[in-house]
């Protein structure tokens, strides 16, 4: 049996070679395999999960995981990596100097914003950090490094720049955390927003409402910052930003 899934799988792969065909062929194999593995690494962890399992649940051999991801641990980061990826796609060019610190938020927190249908769970992606969170597998922290970690200093210097800051420091990084915090509590916390305040997230134009209202708490937050910096002396730019 094996050996016949071995065979198998040489053939799909070298379908992947053959033209377009095989190629598209290849990328909805390898999509499959990181949906199923989103959904049970977030059901059972990363530990109990079983590369067998995700495999029967996308329809693929047992070595289709080698092929695309080269084990389990690579494919567990894959599943990871790839929301992030895409997050970093959406704030493309948010700390572009030509933008408004207004334009700057708005990019930021629609990229980072997700609202599920009512009465569904928070994503798989979101349920898998949640996972990771509460059982650490030791795969996230390299991701947060190459990816999370240089967005987030990107930011903290944008804040710096509209608040008057010489140079990044701790006030800074928290109020990087706060702005992301309160975009991303709309993705994990739907249940209870639907609960408290039914309807509040519901009908045409939802999602742009709370942004709306979003980018005008960031810009408060943010005057504030820039108003304490003020008060306190800190040395402001030549020029205040305008927004």
């Amino acid at each position: 049996m094996k050996i016949n899934q071995a065979l198998d799988f040489v053939a799909d792969a070298q379908d992947a070679q053959d033209g377009p065909v095989g190629q598209e062929r290849g990328a909805r194999a390898r999509e499959r395999l990181l949906h199923e593995a989103t959904r049970i690494f977030a059901e059972k962890g990363f530990a109990r999960a079983s590369t067998r399992e995700i495999c029967q649940a996308a329809g693929q051999n047992v070595a289709a995981i080698h092929y695309y991801f080269g084990d389990k641990a690579g494919l567990h980061r894959a599943a990871l990596l790839r929301p992030i990826e895409m997050t970093n796609e959406a704030l493309a060019g948010f700390d572009d100097p030509a933008l408004t610190l207004e334009q700057a938020l708005r990019r930021v927190m629609a990229g980072f914003l997700c609202l599920p249908e009512a009465g569904e769970p928070p994503d798989l992606e979101m349920r898998l950090f949640l996972r990771e969170m509460l059982e650490p597998s030791g795969s996230l922290q390299d991701i947060v490094v190459q990816h999370i970690q240089p967005v987030h200093q990107r930011m903290v210097r944008m804040l710096a720049r509209h608040t008057g800051a010489t140079e990044p420091d701790d006030d800074l990084h928290q109020l990087a955390f706060a702005l992301s915090a309160m975009v991303h509590d709309y993705c994990m916390s739907r249940p209870f927003m639907d609960a408290l305040a039914p309807g509040l997230l519901h009908g045409e134009g939802a999602t742009e409402r709370v942004l709306e209202r979003l980018v005008g708490f960031g810009l408060a937050l943010v005057n504030h910052e820039r108003a304490r910096r003020a008060g306190q002396g800190t040395t402001l730019c030549a020029t205040p930003t305008q927004d």
